[in-house]
Formats: structure tokens, C-alpha cells, sequence
């Protein structure tokens, strides 16, 4: 039906009538911007396939949004002779492009899909693609234990069978055989625990390897004493066993944890690569390859990724995801300045004095906040006293049987640190945590730590900004009222309005559509208030409504030229299409607000939207910070949900902060969160995920006290063997494990969520 509509019409032709697609559209690639690309340790880590003819690639382009995208990059081999075909996913937004690299290259490419409005989107962490491996030596000490383990086992049949007197002899050489077998087990694989323990103690606090390393010297020593003095053949069995299924659960935990931190990988919004200046000139480097003592060049708009010195240039930092406060800083040559603020300046050339690992940009993400989660997690206040009370039945089950059956001393004790042990206990937190932050970033939301998800489900207040968050930045309806601007006039516009990272500005420049932008002499950006600087040494200024000494009513962006008003542009907000019903049923549950640094322009349709809720408008970034300090005077535990760009202040003084990613290299490290732009839809379901996280929690640890407490009912009475309780012990952990991975998959699929 649509061909024949179509076809009615004449249009079939259309295409015909283009023959050179993307022509029109091209904006300037900045120089060098992809050179990076033709750095061979990146590029072969983006190559899928490559022989002597052909290379294979595939780039995320977000910008993908309707059939005339697909016309456009499937018919790119017409803008570059070079590539042989491209296909389009279109439900992925991916391009799987194959190209003759003897004629072009994946530079290229990068740099003629960016010219025509498409650029790929290529993280860090799509560099770091191989899976941290575990810790070798812990599986070599897990081999020896298990070696050892199973032969002393083998030789101890005697032990456990019995012999004549005629066969002592040989009872004797198995004792033996047993004690040089459990040397190495004791002083080298046992290490790991020793080493944890010693830790904890010179902090002054018991941690869960007290008790295991403690279990394995009081068998160790017993076994000893019972070889040297004849009376019998020790627990050295008992005692293997407890280091095997130990390091056994530990490798289980590490390989885990190890998956999960890189599932929850947060690298997808730094940086590829920077650039390095040698002799010069510009050369790209990957991030974790910068050095001290490096000369970075930093374009506007770029992070800052490693604590510097500036050397060259006049630096506008913003540190609003540093520290949440709104206006840029002035540095000049010799300052210093941090990794994590942007410059919104010129560019600027920054020699390194600390490592990109070790610098503040990480720290922010996982630094402070890992070890704020040890001191207010649950889990790790209770294992200090469990700890405790261990020792203490410990202690009073030796001393009982000690009045009544000396026999029975050692076996008790040493069952009792076995089956005690809380690392079931553990487990059932940590595991089930960490799996439901695995299936929340699968579903691209990214919280910076497990504490995260404990304090969404404290949250009973939601904030929303509105600009960028509420509304798409990219489907903006403009016009233009006032002087009508000169050609020349429009282009100086566009350019100064490319510089900035505002939604409104941004469509400014699309709107305007000028592929011949003049050079920005200089700028700076005001959060809050607009953009000013020179063009063609005129002095150009889009600001906020105020500025021009009147209200509107309508969202509205003055233009001044040399400080008088020349017009100005009205926008009119396109809500995200979930919007509606996102509101309406976070509604029911919570208290909601949303707060603007627009006019009241949209008020009338938010009030149908959000029945009874706070509708904030005007509100600079002090004003949001302030907005959340109020409530949570009055006791309610807020999320704040922004786009970052000026709710830094806001969305790190929340209880949970979460920002709102669209499809960009856009690290906030003032937020707990970050939200993929399109997966906000889904919100209700993830806070109520994290609910049923708790639940688990719960039942997980109801769990272990019962399997603790039955342990321990048998363990004190002396009837539970060493070795049958090392086996239990690991047995209930992964117990623990199956638990939670079915409760939390089941739960998410009920939730319609991918596992």
C-alpha cells in the first residue's frame, strides 16, 4: 500500500535524484580526532576479521533513527570508494562495514561516517575486551592441596580400617608418608589465609580468615603431636581437606567477583585514547598508556584524564562532577590541574605528574565510595562479631569437654571454626549483590557499588530535571524571533553554539545546519546562564531569557551580538514518549518533583503529567543543590535523576544520584548511577528488582544461621568429624550461590528484564 501511494505520486525516482547521498549533510571533522585509530594495538582490538583483501568492522552509531539513516549508510561506499558493503542493524544501531584496506582505512571510515552525522561511538571499554583472569597462584595452591589432600586420604585407609598388630610398621611409614605430604599444604597453600588474618589483626579487627587460619594451626599442631609421640595418626586429612574445599570456595568467589566487575564495567564512558605531544605533533595514545611526565593536548569539551601541570594555553575547567560547583576555574601555565574536570575553553597542553590509574578520575568512581561500603555494609559489622562469638563457643566447648572427655577437645574445636565459618554468611550478600548488579548493567544501569542498591530501596522521594532527562535533547521543534541574522551572522552562531555541551545550544546548532562554521577565537560557558565568546572578532552572547530583562512563554535562548539583543530562539520541549507513564507510575509510590533551569513554559503540561507533584522552574545548579537539602531536612531519602550537565551538585548530594547517558562519552563521577537515556523507561522495574534483592538477602541469610546454627548443635557435642564439616562448609556456599543466582534470574525474568 505505501509503494502504490508512493508510486502514485512520482516519488519512486527519489533516490535516483541523489546520487551522491550525505553530500549536503557533511559537518567538519576536527583534525586528528580519530587518529588514534591508526594506532595498531587499538585497531586490532576493533577488527573483527581481517585477511589479505578485506577487513571487518562493526561501530555503535546511536544516532541511527529511521529508514532514510539505513539508505544513507548502506549506499557509503558512493562517499568512500573504499568500502566494499555496510550493513545496518537496525535494531542494535550497529554498522557492520567491510572495506578494502589497501584503498582506505578504519580512520577514514571513523572520519567519513562523522562527516555525514554518524559517529561511532568507541569506548575504552571496547578496547579492554579480554576478562580479567584469576589469580594463578591461588590455583596452584588450590593443586597442591588437592594432591595432597587425595594421597593422604589414600593413606589413611589404615587409619580408618584398621590393622593387625603384625602391619604397625606399616601404619607407621602412612603417619609419616601423611606428615611430609602435609608440609607443603600447611606452609604454602594455607598462605592465603595466614596472610588475611595477620592483616586483620594488625588493624585490630577479626575478619572471616581468623577462624579458618586458626582451625588449620590447632589441627596442624594436634596432628604433629600425635606422630612424634606414638599415640596416633593426627587429622592431617582433616586438615588438607579444610585448606582444599577452602581455596576450592575462594576460586569459586574470585572467578565471580572477577566476572562481575567486568560486566559492570563502568569504562564505556571513558575516553579511548588521548593525545600525546612529541616533537610537535599530535600522536594518540591508548588511556592506560599514559605516562608521568606525558604532554597531553586537551580540546574543548574534553575530560582532563590524569592530574597535570598546563604548560601551554589558558585553561576553563569545569569541576562540576568533581565537586558539584557550577562556574569553571581559570588556570593559566604552571597550574595544576585534576583529572575529572572538563575544559570548556581552548585547547590547552597538560604534562602528566600522576598516573591515569592512580589519578582522581578513578578514585571518584570506586575509590572512596568502596571503602564507604565497607564501613555502612551490613554484612561487614556482623562478621566482626560473629567472629567472636565463634571463639567464644570455641572456647567454652574445650574447656567443657576437657572436664569430661579430653578425646573429644580437639575434634570439637577444630568442627566448630569449620562449620562456623561465615562465609555462607557472606556469600549470600555479596553474591546476591553482585548478581543483581550484573543483571542491572546488562540492562545498561551502572551503580558504582552494591550500597547503591541497599539505598534505592530506602528512596521515597524521586527528583527529575527536565531538560535532557524528561525531554529528548535531539527532538527539539525551534523558531526564530527578532532581527533576522545575516548569513554571516548565522554562521558565527552555530559555531559559538557548537562549542557547548546544553541540550538547547546543541539544537541551535542543528537547526542552523552551517557546515561552514568559522573558527571560535575564544569562549566560556556559564552553567545556568549561556555561552559568550568571540567569532570573527565579534563578540556573541546566547543567554538565558533573564538576560534580556523579560519573562517568555515559551523555553527561549537570546542571541546578543556586541551586548544588544538581536532575537531569539523558542523551543518547544518534545517529552520523551515513556514520560507519561513513567511519571504516572512512580507516582504511585513515591513523592515526585521535577525541577528546571527553564521558564514556566511547560508547567501546564507537567501538572497533567504529575498530579499533586512539585513542579520547580528557574532553578540555577545552587538552587537544585539546595531543593534536595530541604528535603531531605524533612527526612525523605531523595533520588535525583539529571543528565550531569549541570546537576552535579544536586545528583552527589542525594541519597542516589543517578545521571542520564545519551549514547555519549560522558563520565559523572558525582553520580551513584549511570542510566542509558533510553533504558530510563524502565526505572519502576529496577527499583523494584532491588527490593526483591533484599528479600533475597533475607531469606539467604535466614539460610545461614540455620545451616550455622544445626553445625554448630552437632559440632559441640564432638560427634561431627573436622573433615566432614570441611566438606560441609563449601558444600553450603555454593548452596549460597545456586540460591541466589536462581532467585535473582527468576526474579528478573518475571520482571521482563534480561538475566
Amino acid at each position: 500500500m505505501v509503494y502504490e501511494i508512493i508510486n502514485s505520486s512520482g516519488l519512486c525516482n527519489y533516490y535516483n535524484l541523489n546520487e551522491t547521498p550525505g553530500v549536503a549533510q557533511r559537518v567538519e571533522v576536527r583534525k586528528d580526532k580519530f587518529a588514534y585509530l591508526e594506532n595498531k594495538n587499538i585497531r586490532d582490538q576493533i577488527i573483527q576479521f581481517k585477511n589479505d583483501r578485506q577487513t571487518r568492522v562493526s561501530f555503535f552509531l546511536p544516532q541511527i533513527h529511521c529508514s532514510s539513516c539505513l539508505y544513507l549508510l548502506e549506499n557509503i561506499h558512493r562517499l568512500d570508494a573504499g568500502i566494499i558493503s555496510c550493513r545496518i542493524n537496525f535494531p542494535a544501531k550497529k554498522a557492520e562495514i567491510v572495506f578494502d584496506h589497501s584503498r582506505t582505512s578504519l580512520r577514514n571510515i571513523a572520519e567519513t561516517l562523522t562527516s555525514i552525522g554518524y559517529e561511532p561511538y568507541i569506548s575504552l571499554k571496547d578496547i579492554n575486551r579480554s576478562k580479567p583472569a584469576i589469580n594463578k597462584n591461588l590455583l596452584v595452591q588450590l593443586g597442591v592441596a588437592g594432591f595432597c589432600f587425595s594421597n593422604i586420604m589414600l593413606m589413611s585407609f589404615p587409619e580408618y580400617l584398621g590393622v593387625d598388630e603384625t602391619e604397625e610398621s606399616i601404619r607407621g611409614i602412612f603417619r609419616w608418608a601423611n606428615f611430609f605430604l602435609s608440609l607443603p599444604v600447611f606452609f604454602y597453600s594455607a598462605w592465603p589465609f595466614y596472610e588475611s588474618s595477620w592483616k586483620s589483626l594488625k588493624h585490630r579487627f577479626l575478619n572471616i580468615d581468623a577462624p579458618v587460619a586458626l582451625a588449620i594451626i590447632i589441627t596442624f599442631i594436634r596432628s604433629v603431636w600425635e606422630v612424634f609421640s606414638g599415640e596416633g595418626g593426627g587429622y592431617f586429612d582433616s586438615m588438607t581437606g579444610i585448606v582444599f574445599f577452602m581455596l576450592a570456595g575462594r576460586v569459586l568467589q574470585d572467578k565471580t567477583h572477577k566476572q562481575l566487575s567486568f560486566d559492570r564495567d563502568f569504562t564505556s564512558y571513558f575516553p579511548v585514547a588521548v593525545s600525546v605531544m612529541k616533537n610537535g605533533e599530535e600522536n594518540p595514545i591508548m588511556l592506560p598508556e599514559v605516562k608521568v611526565n606525558d604532554t597531553l593536548l586537551i580540546h574543548s569539551q574534553e575530560l582532563v584524564p590524569a592530574d597535570g601541570i598546563i604548560v601551554k594555553g589558558r585553561a576553563l575547567i569545569d569541576y562540576s562532577f568533581v565537586t558539584g560547583e557550577s562556574l569553571p576555574e581559570a588556570k593559566g601555565i604552571g597550574e595544576l590541574v585534576y583529572a575529572g574536570g572538563k575544559q570548556v575553553g581552548g585547547p590547552i597542553e597538560v604534562m602528566v605528574i600522576k598516573e591515569v590509574n592512580n589519578s582522581y578520575l578513578t578514585s571518584l568512581w570506586n575509590g572512596q565510595d568502596d571503602q564507604e561500603e565497607k564501613t555502612r555494609s551490613f554484612v561487614h559489622r556482623v562478621s566482626k562479631y560473629f567472629t567472636l562469638v565463634v571463639f567464644t563457643i570455641a572456647l567454652i566447648t574445650g574447656l567443657y569437654w576437657w572436664q569430661h572427655d579430653v578425646a573429644k577437645v580437639w575434634p570439637a574445636v577444630t568442627a566448630i571454626f569449620i562449620i562456623a565459618c561465615p562465609c555462607a554468611l557472606l556469600l549470600s550478600n555479596s553474591f546476591t549483590n553482585g548478581h543483581i548488579l550484573r543483571i542491572l548493567s546488562r540492562n545498561k544501569l551502572f551503580l558504582k557499588n552494591a550500597q547503591v542498591i541497599e539505598d534505592i530501596t530506602g528512596v521515597n522521594h524521586i527528583v527529575f530535571d527536565k531538560t535532557g532527562t524528561l525531554t529528548n535533547p535531539s527532538e527539539q521543534e525551534i523558531s526564530y524571533e527578532g532581527a533576522p541574522l545575516t548569513a554571516m551572522q548565522k554562521r558565527q552562531v552555530a559555531a559559538l553554539a557548537s562549542c557547548s555541551v546544553h541540550p538547547l545550544s546543541r539544537a541551535i546548532a542543528g537547526w542552523l545546519n552551517i557546515t561552514d562554521k568559522p573558527a571560535v577565537q575564544g569562549f566560556k560557558e556559564i552553567t545556568g546562564t549561556g555561552i559568550e565568546g568571540f567569532v570573527e572578532d565579534n563578540w556573541i552572547k546566547i543567554g538565558a531569557a533573564t538576560d534580556a530583562g523579560k519573562a517568555d512563554s515559551s523555553a527561549t535562548a537570546y542571541v546578543f551580538f556586541e551586548n544588544r539583543v538581536t532575537g531569539k530562539f523558542i523551543f518547544c520541549n518534545r517529552y520523551r514518549h515513556f514520560v507519561p507513564s513513567l511519571l504516572k507510575e512512580l507516582g504511585k509510590r513515591f513523592k515526585i518533583s521535577v525541577i528546571s533551569g527553564d521558564n514556566e513554559a511547560e508547567k501546564a503540561n507537567l501538572e497533567k503529567m504529575l498530579s499533586g507533584a512539585t513542579v520547580l522552574f528557574h532553578q540555577k545548579p545552587a538552587d537544585k543543590l539546595k531543593y534536595i537539602e530541604k528535603l531531605q531536612s524533612r527526612g525523605d531519602k531523595v533520588m535525583m535523576i539529571g543528565d550531569g550537565l549541570n546537576d552535579a551538585g544536586a545528583l552527589k548530594q542525594s541519597n542516589t544520584g543517578i545521571a542520564v547517558s545519551e549514547n555519549t562519552n560522558t563520565f559523572t563521577p558525582a553520580s551513584d548511577a549511570i542510566i542509558d537515556a533510553d533504558q530510563l523507561r524502565w526505572l519502576p522495574r529496577f527499583i523494584r528488582l532491588c527490593h526483591i534483592n533484599k528479600r533475597i538477602i533475607i531469606a539467604s541469610f535466614i539460610y545461614s544461621i540455620v545451616y550455622n546454627v544445626v553445625g554448630l548443635y552437632f559440632a559441640v557435642q564432638g560427634t561431627l568429624s573436622p573433615l566432614i564439616a570441611a566438606i560441609l562448609m563449601p558444600s553450603s556456599s555454593i548452596g549460597i550461590v545456586l540460591l541466589t543466582y536462581a532467585a535473582s534470574n527468576w526474579s528478573a525474568r518475571r520482571l521482563k528484564l534480561p538475566d
